[in-house]
Protein backbone atom coordinates (compact mmCIF):
# COMPACT_ATOMS: atom_id res chain seq x y z
CA UNK A 1 0.00 0.00 0.00
CA UNK A 2 2.62 2.56 1.05
CA UNK A 3 6.19 3.11 -0.08
CA UNK A 4 8.76 4.84 2.11
CA UNK A 5 11.43 6.83 0.31
CA UNK A 6 14.00 8.63 2.46
CA UNK A 7 11.60 8.42 5.44
CA UNK A 8 8.79 10.17 3.52
CA UNK A 9 5.40 8.63 2.82
CA UNK A 10 4.84 7.94 -0.88
CA UNK A 11 1.67 6.64 -2.54
CA UNK A 12 1.33 5.98 -6.26
CA UNK A 13 -2.05 6.82 -7.78
CA UNK A 14 -3.02 6.65 -11.45
CA UNK A 15 -1.73 10.16 -12.15
CA UNK A 16 1.62 9.82 -10.36
CA UNK A 17 3.36 9.67 -6.99
CA UNK A 18 2.15 11.59 -3.93
CA UNK A 19 4.16 12.46 -0.87
CA UNK A 20 2.02 12.62 2.25
CA UNK A 21 2.70 13.47 5.88
CA UNK A 22 2.61 11.62 9.18
CA UNK A 23 0.46 13.29 11.83
CA UNK A 24 -0.83 12.51 15.33
CA UNK A 25 -4.35 11.83 16.59
CA UNK A 26 -5.65 12.92 20.00
CA UNK A 27 -5.04 9.43 21.39
CA UNK A 28 -1.38 9.68 20.42
CA UNK A 29 -1.55 7.25 17.51
CA UNK A 30 -0.32 8.01 14.01
CA UNK A 31 -2.33 8.82 10.91
CA UNK A 32 -1.35 9.78 7.39
CA UNK A 33 -2.60 12.81 5.49
CA UNK A 34 -2.51 13.47 1.75
CA UNK A 35 -3.74 16.99 1.01
CA UNK A 36 -4.39 18.99 -2.12
CA UNK A 37 -4.70 16.05 -4.52
CA UNK A 38 -6.03 17.23 -7.92
CA UNK A 39 -8.96 14.98 -8.84
CA UNK A 40 -9.87 16.92 -12.01
CA UNK A 41 -8.80 19.92 -14.05
CA UNK A 42 -10.81 23.04 -13.39
CA UNK A 43 -12.36 24.45 -16.59
CA UNK A 44 -11.23 28.06 -16.88
CA UNK A 45 -11.25 30.79 -19.52
CA UNK A 46 -13.48 29.75 -22.42
CA UNK A 47 -14.25 26.50 -20.58
CA UNK A 48 -15.67 28.29 -17.54
CA UNK A 49 -19.06 26.88 -16.37
CA UNK A 50 -18.45 23.56 -18.16
CA UNK A 51 -18.08 20.11 -16.61
CA UNK A 52 -14.65 19.34 -15.12
CA UNK A 53 -11.87 17.91 -17.24
CA UNK A 54 -10.02 14.65 -16.45
CA UNK A 55 -7.07 14.98 -14.06
CA UNK A 56 -3.61 15.40 -15.53
CA UNK A 57 -0.66 13.19 -14.71
CA UNK A 58 2.56 14.62 -13.28
CA UNK A 59 6.23 13.71 -13.31
CA UNK A 60 8.21 12.96 -10.19
CA UNK A 61 6.74 13.15 -6.69
CA UNK A 62 3.96 15.64 -6.00
CA UNK A 63 3.92 17.17 -2.54
CA UNK A 64 0.59 16.39 -0.81
CA UNK A 65 1.34 18.02 2.52
CA UNK A 66 -0.61 21.28 2.10
CA UNK A 67 -4.25 21.93 1.20
CA UNK A 68 -4.97 23.10 -2.32
CA UNK A 69 -6.70 26.39 -3.02
CA UNK A 70 -10.32 26.62 -1.92
CA UNK A 71 -12.90 27.37 -4.61
CA UNK A 72 -13.68 30.99 -5.43
CA UNK A 73 -16.12 32.42 -2.87
CA UNK A 74 -17.10 35.54 -0.98
CA UNK A 75 -16.36 35.63 2.75
CA UNK A 76 -19.40 37.39 4.24
CA UNK A 77 -17.74 37.69 7.66
CA UNK A 78 -14.60 39.48 6.53
CA UNK A 79 -16.24 40.98 3.43
CA UNK A 80 -13.66 39.79 0.94
CA UNK A 81 -13.09 37.40 -1.95
CA UNK A 82 -11.17 34.18 -1.30
CA UNK A 83 -10.01 31.23 -3.33
CA UNK A 84 -9.41 30.39 -6.96
CA UNK A 85 -11.03 28.69 -9.94
CA UNK A 86 -8.18 26.17 -9.88
CA UNK A 87 -9.58 24.44 -6.83
CA UNK A 88 -10.61 20.87 -7.63
CA UNK A 89 -8.66 19.15 -4.88
CA UNK A 90 -9.42 16.42 -2.38
CA UNK A 91 -7.75 15.22 0.81
CA UNK A 92 -7.28 11.68 2.13
CA UNK A 93 -6.73 10.78 5.79
CA UNK A 94 -6.00 7.26 6.98
CA UNK A 95 -4.37 5.27 9.74
CA UNK A 96 -1.53 2.87 8.95
CA UNK A 97 -3.30 -0.36 8.03
CA UNK A 98 -3.25 -3.53 6.00
CA UNK A 99 -6.13 -4.70 3.85
CA UNK A 100 -9.19 -2.74 2.78
CA UNK A 101 -10.91 -0.26 5.12
CA UNK A 102 -14.36 1.41 4.81
CA UNK A 103 -14.22 4.83 3.16
CA UNK A 104 -16.23 7.92 4.16
CA UNK A 105 -16.41 10.82 1.69
CA UNK A 106 -17.61 14.12 3.17
CA UNK A 107 -19.23 16.82 1.01
CA UNK A 108 -19.20 20.17 2.79
CA UNK A 109 -22.13 22.52 3.22
CA UNK A 110 -22.28 26.29 2.91
CA UNK A 111 -25.43 26.98 0.82
CA UNK A 112 -23.47 26.17 -2.37
CA UNK A 113 -21.77 29.53 -1.84
CA UNK A 114 -18.94 28.94 0.63
CA UNK A 115 -16.81 26.26 2.23
CA UNK A 116 -14.09 23.75 1.42
CA UNK A 117 -12.77 20.38 2.52
CA UNK A 118 -10.00 21.98 4.59
CA UNK A 119 -9.50 21.42 8.31
CA UNK A 120 -10.51 24.84 9.63
CA UNK A 121 -13.99 23.29 10.00
CA UNK A 122 -13.58 19.69 8.87
CA UNK A 123 -10.48 18.30 10.53
CA UNK A 124 -10.06 14.51 10.32
CA UNK A 125 -8.94 13.63 13.83
CA UNK A 126 -12.30 12.58 15.30
CA UNK A 127 -13.48 10.34 12.47
CA UNK A 128 -10.14 8.76 11.61
CA UNK A 129 -9.86 7.57 15.23
CA UNK A 130 -12.77 5.23 14.43
CA UNK A 131 -10.73 3.29 11.84
CA UNK A 132 -12.11 4.50 8.53
CA UNK A 133 -10.49 6.27 5.59
CA UNK A 134 -11.81 9.84 5.37
CA UNK A 135 -11.90 11.93 2.19
CA UNK A 136 -12.87 15.62 2.04
CA UNK A 137 -13.11 17.70 -1.13
CA UNK A 138 -13.69 21.03 -2.81
CA UNK A 139 -16.18 21.75 -5.60
CA UNK A 140 -17.06 24.87 -7.56
CA UNK A 141 -19.52 27.22 -5.86
CA UNK A 142 -21.88 30.11 -6.51
CA UNK A 143 -22.20 31.33 -10.12
CA UNK A 144 -19.03 29.53 -11.17
CA UNK A 145 -20.43 26.20 -10.02
CA UNK A 146 -24.14 26.55 -10.68
CA UNK A 147 -24.81 28.92 -13.58
CA UNK A 148 -27.33 27.42 -16.00
CA UNK A 149 -28.50 28.86 -19.33
CA UNK A 150 -30.22 25.71 -20.63
CA UNK A 151 -27.74 25.07 -23.43
CA UNK A 152 -25.55 22.03 -24.19
CA UNK A 153 -22.59 24.28 -23.42
CA UNK A 154 -23.82 25.36 -19.96
CA UNK A 155 -26.70 23.13 -18.84
CA UNK A 156 -25.93 23.67 -15.15
CA UNK A 157 -24.74 21.51 -12.26
CA UNK A 158 -21.02 22.08 -12.88
CA UNK A 159 -20.38 21.93 -9.13
CA UNK A 160 -22.28 18.65 -8.85
CA UNK A 161 -20.26 17.23 -11.74
CA UNK A 162 -17.13 18.21 -9.82
CA UNK A 163 -18.39 16.03 -6.97
CA UNK A 164 -18.99 13.18 -9.43
CA UNK A 165 -15.45 13.54 -10.77
CA UNK A 166 -14.13 13.35 -7.21
CA UNK A 167 -16.15 10.18 -6.54
CA UNK A 168 -14.79 8.61 -9.72
CA UNK A 169 -11.23 9.46 -8.68
CA UNK A 170 -11.85 7.99 -5.22
CA UNK A 171 -13.33 4.80 -6.65
CA UNK A 172 -10.31 4.39 -8.91
CA UNK A 173 -7.54 5.30 -6.47
CA UNK A 174 -8.65 4.84 -2.86
CA UNK A 175 -7.30 1.29 -2.61
CA UNK A 176 -3.80 2.80 -2.82
CA UNK A 177 -4.51 4.44 0.57
CA UNK A 178 -5.89 1.28 2.15
CA UNK A 179 -9.52 2.16 1.40
CA UNK A 180 -12.10 -0.29 0.10
CA UNK A 181 -13.50 0.90 -3.25
CA UNK A 182 -16.43 -1.45 -2.72
CA UNK A 183 -17.37 0.09 0.63
CA UNK A 184 -17.80 3.85 0.19
CA UNK A 185 -20.19 6.00 2.23
CA UNK A 186 -20.91 9.56 1.10
CA UNK A 187 -22.12 12.00 3.73
CA UNK A 188 -22.78 15.70 3.93
CA UNK A 189 -24.35 18.45 6.01
CA UNK A 190 -26.72 21.23 4.88
CA UNK A 191 -26.13 21.78 1.14
CA UNK A 192 -23.69 18.88 1.36
CA UNK A 193 -26.63 16.75 2.49
CA UNK A 194 -28.74 18.07 -0.40
CA UNK A 195 -25.84 16.97 -2.60
CA UNK A 196 -25.50 13.42 -1.30
CA UNK A 197 -29.25 12.84 -1.66
CA UNK A 198 -29.04 14.19 -5.22
CA UNK A 199 -26.35 11.59 -5.88
CA UNK A 200 -28.84 8.85 -4.98
CA UNK A 201 -31.03 10.15 -7.81
CA UNK A 202 -28.37 10.90 -10.44
CA UNK A 203 -27.52 8.34 -13.14
CA UNK A 204 -23.96 9.70 -13.21
CA UNK A 205 -23.06 8.27 -9.80
CA UNK A 206 -24.24 4.68 -10.22
CA UNK A 207 -21.68 2.33 -8.67
CA UNK A 208 -19.60 5.09 -7.07
CA UNK A 209 -20.87 4.71 -3.47
CA UNK A 210 -22.73 2.23 -1.30
CA UNK A 211 -24.28 4.17 1.61
CA UNK A 212 -25.51 7.71 2.25
CA UNK A 213 -25.77 9.94 5.33
CA UNK A 214 -27.74 13.18 4.86
CA UNK A 215 -27.53 15.73 7.68
CA UNK A 216 -30.12 18.54 7.59
CA UNK A 217 -31.18 18.59 3.95
CA UNK A 218 -32.44 16.38 1.13
CA UNK A 219 -32.93 16.72 -2.61
CA UNK A 220 -36.60 17.75 -2.25
CA UNK A 221 -36.05 20.79 -0.05
CA UNK A 222 -36.77 24.15 -1.72
CA UNK A 223 -33.14 25.08 -1.05
CA UNK A 224 -31.87 22.01 -2.92
CA UNK A 225 -33.15 22.76 -6.44
CA UNK A 226 -32.85 26.01 -8.36
CA UNK A 227 -35.61 27.50 -10.47
CA UNK A 228 -35.72 30.19 -13.12
CA UNK A 229 -31.98 29.69 -13.58
CA UNK A 230 -31.73 31.05 -17.12
CA UNK A 231 -33.46 34.31 -16.19
CA UNK A 232 -31.21 34.57 -13.16
CA UNK A 233 -28.16 34.17 -15.41
CA UNK A 234 -29.27 37.15 -17.50
CA UNK A 235 -29.83 39.15 -14.31
CA UNK A 236 -26.22 38.35 -13.39
CA UNK A 237 -25.08 39.75 -16.72
CA UNK A 238 -27.17 42.90 -16.36
CA UNK A 239 -25.96 43.50 -12.83
CA UNK A 240 -22.33 43.17 -13.92
CA UNK A 241 -22.67 45.43 -16.95
CA UNK A 242 -23.97 43.40 -19.90
CA UNK A 243 -27.72 43.79 -20.47
CA UNK A 244 -28.34 41.25 -23.21
CA UNK A 245 -30.86 38.62 -24.19
CA UNK A 246 -28.34 36.67 -26.27
CA UNK A 247 -26.94 33.59 -24.52
CA UNK A 248 -23.69 33.53 -26.52
CA UNK A 249 -23.07 37.20 -25.77
CA UNK A 250 -23.83 36.63 -22.08
CA UNK A 251 -21.43 33.70 -21.75
CA UNK A 252 -18.67 35.51 -23.61
CA UNK A 253 -19.03 38.42 -21.21
CA UNK A 254 -19.19 36.31 -18.04
CA UNK A 255 -16.14 34.30 -19.14
CA UNK A 256 -14.15 37.52 -19.52
CA UNK A 257 -14.64 38.63 -15.91
CA UNK A 258 -12.42 37.95 -12.89
CA UNK A 259 -13.70 35.10 -10.75
CA UNK A 260 -14.27 37.50 -7.86
CA UNK A 261 -17.01 39.26 -9.85
CA UNK A 262 -19.00 36.02 -10.00
CA UNK A 263 -19.53 35.65 -6.26
CA UNK A 264 -21.86 37.28 -3.71
CA UNK A 265 -24.71 37.76 -6.20
CA UNK A 266 -27.50 35.84 -4.45
CA UNK A 267 -29.32 38.80 -2.94
CA UNK A 268 -28.70 41.11 -5.89
CA UNK A 269 -30.22 38.64 -8.37
CA UNK A 270 -33.18 37.60 -6.19
CA UNK A 271 -36.69 38.63 -7.15
CA UNK A 272 -38.80 40.68 -4.73
CA UNK A 273 -40.59 37.51 -3.66
CA UNK A 274 -37.32 35.60 -3.16
CA UNK A 275 -36.01 38.26 -0.80
CA UNK A 276 -38.44 36.97 1.85
CA UNK A 277 -39.66 33.53 0.77
CA UNK A 278 -37.41 30.61 1.59
CA UNK A 279 -33.72 30.56 2.39
CA UNK A 280 -31.22 32.86 0.63
CA UNK A 281 -29.93 30.18 -1.75
CA UNK A 282 -30.28 30.77 -5.48
CA UNK A 283 -27.32 29.30 -7.39
CA UNK A 284 -28.24 25.67 -6.92
CA UNK A 285 -28.39 22.29 -8.64
CA UNK A 286 -31.00 22.25 -11.40
CA UNK A 287 -33.03 19.82 -13.44
CA UNK A 288 -31.12 19.91 -16.73
CA UNK A 289 -32.66 19.99 -20.16
CA UNK A 290 -31.80 16.92 -22.21
CA UNK A 291 -29.29 17.44 -25.01
CA UNK A 292 -27.70 14.94 -27.39
CA UNK A 293 -24.21 13.86 -26.35
CA UNK A 294 -24.44 15.72 -23.03
CA UNK A 295 -24.56 13.63 -19.86
CA UNK A 296 -26.98 15.22 -17.42
CA UNK A 297 -26.44 15.05 -13.69
CA UNK A 298 -30.17 15.39 -13.05
CA UNK A 299 -32.74 15.39 -15.84
CA UNK A 300 -35.93 14.87 -13.83
CA UNK A 301 -37.45 16.54 -10.79
CA UNK A 302 -36.20 14.84 -7.59
CA UNK A 303 -39.76 14.23 -6.36
CA UNK A 304 -40.62 12.43 -9.59
CA UNK A 305 -37.53 10.22 -9.34
CA UNK A 306 -38.20 9.57 -5.67
CA UNK A 307 -41.64 8.20 -6.51
CA UNK A 308 -40.47 6.12 -9.46
CA UNK A 309 -38.74 2.77 -9.84
CA UNK A 310 -35.63 4.52 -11.13
CA UNK A 311 -34.30 5.37 -7.70
CA UNK A 312 -31.38 3.34 -6.41
CA UNK A 313 -31.73 1.37 -3.21
CA UNK A 314 -28.91 2.27 -0.85
CA UNK A 315 -28.79 2.13 2.95
CA UNK A 316 -29.63 5.61 4.20
CA UNK A 317 -29.11 7.46 7.46
CA UNK A 318 -30.58 10.93 7.72
CA UNK A 319 -31.93 13.47 10.16
CA UNK A 320 -31.90 16.98 11.52
CA UNK A 321 -30.94 19.01 14.55
CA UNK A 322 -33.49 19.73 17.26
CA UNK A 323 -33.50 23.54 16.78
CA UNK A 324 -32.37 24.09 13.18
CA UNK A 325 -34.06 27.48 12.98
CA UNK A 326 -31.68 29.12 15.45
CA UNK A 327 -29.38 29.74 12.49
CA UNK A 328 -31.77 32.40 11.09
CA UNK A 329 -33.62 33.59 14.21
CA UNK A 330 -31.90 36.96 14.38
CA UNK A 331 -32.65 37.66 10.73
CA UNK A 332 -36.32 36.81 11.29
CA UNK A 333 -36.61 38.92 14.44
CA UNK A 334 -35.28 41.86 12.45
CA UNK A 335 -38.04 41.40 9.84
CA UNK A 336 -41.08 40.67 12.02
CA UNK A 337 -42.94 43.67 10.60
CA UNK A 338 -42.64 42.28 7.07
CA UNK A 339 -43.78 38.77 7.96
CA UNK A 340 -46.59 39.97 10.22
CA UNK A 341 -47.93 42.12 7.41
CA UNK A 342 -47.42 39.50 4.72
CA UNK A 343 -47.76 36.04 6.31
CA UNK A 344 -47.86 34.47 2.84
CA UNK A 345 -44.03 34.61 2.83
CA UNK A 346 -44.05 31.63 5.20
CA UNK A 347 -45.67 29.47 2.55
CA UNK A 348 -42.86 27.36 1.01
CA UNK A 349 -42.10 27.96 -2.65
CA UNK A 350 -43.24 24.48 -3.67
CA UNK A 351 -46.72 25.16 -2.29
CA UNK A 352 -46.82 28.84 -3.29
CA UNK A 353 -46.46 27.89 -6.95
CA UNK A 354 -49.80 26.08 -6.68
CA UNK A 355 -51.80 28.88 -5.01
CA UNK A 356 -53.29 32.27 -5.72
CA UNK A 357 -52.12 35.24 -3.67
CA UNK A 358 -55.33 35.12 -1.64
CA UNK A 359 -54.83 31.42 -0.92
CA UNK A 360 -51.24 32.08 0.12
CA UNK A 361 -52.31 34.82 2.51
CA UNK A 362 -54.86 32.49 4.09
CA UNK A 363 -52.35 29.67 4.42
CA UNK A 364 -49.74 31.99 5.91
CA UNK A 365 -52.21 33.05 8.60
CA UNK A 366 -52.99 29.40 9.32
CA UNK A 367 -49.31 28.67 9.76
CA UNK A 368 -48.94 31.56 12.21
CA UNK A 369 -52.10 30.53 14.09
CA UNK A 370 -50.81 26.99 14.47
CA UNK A 371 -47.72 28.21 16.31
CA UNK A 372 -48.95 31.23 18.33
CA UNK A 373 -52.68 31.63 17.85
CA UNK A 374 -54.62 34.53 16.39
CA UNK A 375 -52.14 37.37 16.88
CA UNK A 376 -48.92 38.72 15.42
CA UNK A 377 -45.40 37.55 16.22
CA UNK A 378 -43.37 39.52 18.77
CA UNK A 379 -39.69 39.33 19.69
CA UNK A 380 -40.70 37.39 22.81
CA UNK A 381 -41.89 34.55 20.57
CA UNK A 382 -38.33 33.62 19.58
CA UNK A 383 -38.54 30.03 20.81
CA UNK A 384 -41.70 29.21 18.89
CA UNK A 385 -40.37 31.07 15.85
CA UNK A 386 -37.33 28.80 15.93
CA UNK A 387 -39.68 25.78 15.81
CA UNK A 388 -41.64 27.28 12.94
CA UNK A 389 -38.52 28.10 10.91
CA UNK A 390 -37.11 24.64 11.61
CA UNK A 391 -40.25 22.95 10.37
CA UNK A 392 -40.78 25.20 7.36
CA UNK A 393 -37.26 24.99 5.98
CA UNK A 394 -35.91 21.62 7.11
CA UNK A 395 -37.81 19.31 9.45
CA UNK A 396 -40.91 18.61 7.40
CA UNK A 397 -39.05 17.78 4.20
CA UNK A 398 -36.64 15.53 6.10
CA UNK A 399 -39.70 13.54 7.21
CA UNK A 400 -41.30 13.65 3.76
CA UNK A 401 -38.15 12.44 2.00
CA UNK A 402 -37.70 9.66 4.56
CA UNK A 403 -41.25 8.47 4.16
CA UNK A 404 -41.20 8.59 0.35
CA UNK A 405 -37.84 6.85 0.14
CA UNK A 406 -38.87 4.15 2.60
CA UNK A 407 -41.21 2.56 0.05
CA UNK A 408 -38.10 1.44 -1.82
CA UNK A 409 -37.31 -0.90 1.09
CA UNK A 410 -33.70 0.04 1.75
CA UNK A 411 -32.71 0.16 5.42
CA UNK A 412 -33.28 3.72 6.66
CA UNK A 413 -32.22 5.18 9.99
CA UNK A 414 -33.69 8.54 11.00
CA UNK A 415 -32.35 10.75 13.80
CA UNK A 416 -32.88 13.98 15.70
CA UNK A 417 -29.61 15.48 16.96
CA UNK A 418 -30.14 17.19 20.35
CA UNK A 419 -26.69 17.57 21.93
CA UNK A 420 -26.01 20.86 23.72
CA UNK A 421 -22.47 21.65 24.85
CA UNK A 422 -19.56 23.94 24.13
CA UNK A 423 -19.21 22.16 20.79
CA UNK A 424 -22.42 23.85 19.58
CA UNK A 425 -20.39 26.55 17.90
CA UNK A 426 -22.95 27.77 15.37
CA UNK A 427 -25.59 28.17 18.06
CA UNK A 428 -23.25 30.42 20.05
CA UNK A 429 -22.84 32.69 17.05
CA UNK A 430 -26.46 32.68 15.87
CA UNK A 431 -28.34 33.03 19.17
CA UNK A 432 -26.58 36.31 20.10
CA UNK A 433 -27.56 36.23 23.75
CA UNK A 434 -30.98 34.61 23.40
CA UNK A 435 -31.59 31.72 25.79
CA UNK A 436 -32.38 29.05 23.21
CA UNK A 437 -32.57 25.31 23.74
CA UNK A 438 -31.53 22.62 21.29
CA UNK A 439 -28.94 22.08 18.59
CA UNK A 440 -28.69 24.68 15.84
CA UNK A 441 -28.24 24.00 12.14
CA UNK A 442 -24.59 23.08 11.63
CA UNK A 443 -23.82 22.24 15.27
CA UNK A 444 -23.61 18.51 14.52
CA UNK A 445 -20.45 18.80 12.41
CA UNK A 446 -18.41 19.87 15.44
CA UNK A 447 -19.13 16.49 17.05
CA UNK A 448 -17.69 14.75 13.97
CA UNK A 449 -14.81 16.94 12.86
CA UNK A 450 -11.94 18.48 14.75
CA UNK A 451 -12.09 22.23 14.24
CA UNK A 452 -10.01 25.28 14.98
CA UNK A 453 -13.12 26.86 16.50
CA UNK A 454 -13.80 24.17 19.12
CA UNK A 455 -10.26 22.90 19.73
CA UNK A 456 -9.81 24.55 23.14
CA UNK A 457 -13.18 23.35 24.45
CA UNK A 458 -12.59 19.79 23.25
CA UNK A 459 -9.13 19.56 24.75
CA UNK A 460 -10.22 20.96 28.14
CA UNK A 461 -13.44 19.00 28.76
CA UNK A 462 -13.38 15.23 29.06
CA UNK A 463 -17.14 14.97 28.59
CA UNK A 464 -16.79 16.42 25.09
CA UNK A 465 -14.43 13.62 24.17
CA UNK A 466 -17.15 11.16 25.24
CA UNK A 467 -19.75 13.00 23.17
CA UNK A 468 -17.53 12.99 20.08
CA UNK A 469 -16.76 9.31 20.51
CA UNK A 470 -20.45 8.47 20.77
CA UNK A 471 -21.43 10.42 17.67
CA UNK A 472 -18.54 9.34 15.46
CA UNK A 473 -19.10 5.70 16.41
CA UNK A 474 -22.70 5.89 15.18
CA UNK A 475 -21.61 7.44 11.89
CA UNK A 476 -18.69 5.11 11.27
CA UNK A 477 -20.54 1.97 12.36
CA UNK A 478 -23.15 2.77 9.73
CA UNK A 479 -20.35 3.21 7.18
CA UNK A 480 -18.86 -0.13 8.16
CA UNK A 481 -22.01 -2.25 8.49
CA UNK A 482 -25.07 -0.34 7.15
CA UNK A 483 -26.27 -0.32 10.77
CA UNK A 484 -25.35 2.54 13.16
CA UNK A 485 -25.82 0.29 16.20
CA UNK A 486 -24.66 -3.17 15.17
CA UNK A 487 -24.62 -4.12 18.85
CA UNK A 488 -26.06 -2.72 22.08
CA UNK A 489 -22.79 -2.42 23.96
CA UNK A 490 -22.63 1.38 24.02
CA UNK A 491 -26.23 2.56 23.99
CA UNK A 492 -29.77 1.91 22.82
CA UNK A 493 -30.47 0.11 19.57
CA UNK A 494 -31.31 2.47 16.73
CA UNK A 495 -34.49 1.06 15.13
CA UNK A 496 -34.98 0.86 11.38
CA UNK A 497 -37.50 3.42 10.06
CA UNK A 498 -40.89 2.12 8.93
CA UNK A 499 -43.75 4.10 7.42
CA UNK A 500 -46.07 2.75 10.10
CA UNK A 501 -44.16 3.82 13.21
CA UNK A 502 -41.63 6.34 11.82
CA UNK A 503 -38.92 5.21 14.22
CA UNK A 504 -36.00 7.50 15.02
CA UNK A 505 -33.15 7.95 17.49
CA UNK A 506 -32.82 11.13 19.53
CA UNK A 507 -29.03 11.55 19.72
CA UNK A 508 -27.98 13.13 23.00
CA UNK A 509 -25.94 12.44 26.13
CA UNK A 510 -28.48 9.70 26.82
CA UNK A 511 -29.84 8.74 23.40
CA UNK A 512 -33.38 7.40 23.23
CA UNK A 513 -35.36 5.64 20.51
CA UNK A 514 -38.85 6.87 19.70
CA UNK A 515 -41.60 7.02 17.10
CA UNK A 516 -42.57 9.96 14.87
CA UNK A 517 -40.50 12.90 16.04
CA UNK A 518 -42.37 16.24 16.03
CA UNK A 519 -45.54 14.33 15.10
CA UNK A 520 -48.07 17.14 15.57
CA UNK A 521 -45.95 19.71 13.77
CA UNK A 522 -45.07 17.39 10.88
CA UNK A 523 -48.70 16.36 10.43
CA UNK A 524 -49.74 20.03 10.28
CA UNK A 525 -47.25 20.78 7.50
CA UNK A 526 -48.15 17.55 5.74
CA UNK A 527 -51.79 18.65 5.63
CA UNK A 528 -50.72 21.82 3.77
CA UNK A 529 -48.73 19.88 1.17
CA UNK A 530 -51.56 17.37 0.70
CA UNK A 531 -54.03 20.24 0.34
CA UNK A 532 -51.89 21.76 -2.41
CA UNK A 533 -51.95 18.45 -4.28
CA UNK A 534 -48.25 17.76 -3.73
CA UNK A 535 -46.66 14.43 -2.78
CA UNK A 536 -47.07 14.12 0.98
CA UNK A 537 -46.72 11.62 3.79
CA UNK A 538 -50.43 11.02 4.33
CA UNK A 539 -50.96 10.03 0.71
CA UNK A 540 -47.79 7.95 0.36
Amino acid sequence: MYIYLQNELIVTVKQGKLQGATETLYDGSTYYSFKGIPYAQAPVGQLRFKAPLPPQSWEGIRQATEYGSICAQYDSVFKLFKGSEDCLFLNVFTKPRHGRTPVMVFIHGGTYLTGSGNDDLYGPKFIVQQDVVLVTLNYRLDVLGFLSVDTPDVPGNAGMKDQVAALKWIKENIAKFGGDPDNITIFGESSGACSVSHHILSPMTRGLFHRVIAQSCTSIHDSAIGEDSKSRAFRVGKLLGRDTKNTTDLLEFLRSLPAANLTNLTSATSTDDEQYRGLPERFLPVVEKKFDNVEAFLSKNPLDILQSKEIRKVPLMLGYNSAEGIIIIQDRLGKLYIYNNNPSYDVPREIAEKLTQEEMNDMGKRIRNFYIGDREYTRNDYEVIVSMLSDEHLVYDMHRFTDLYSKHNSPIYMYRFSFESDLNFVKKLASMGLDLKGACHGDDVFYMFSSNFTKDAYESQDKLKDYVSKVTKLWTDFAKTSNPTPDNSSGPRWPVYTTKNKEFLDINVQSTAGSFAEKQRVEFWDSLYCEAGLPCIKNN
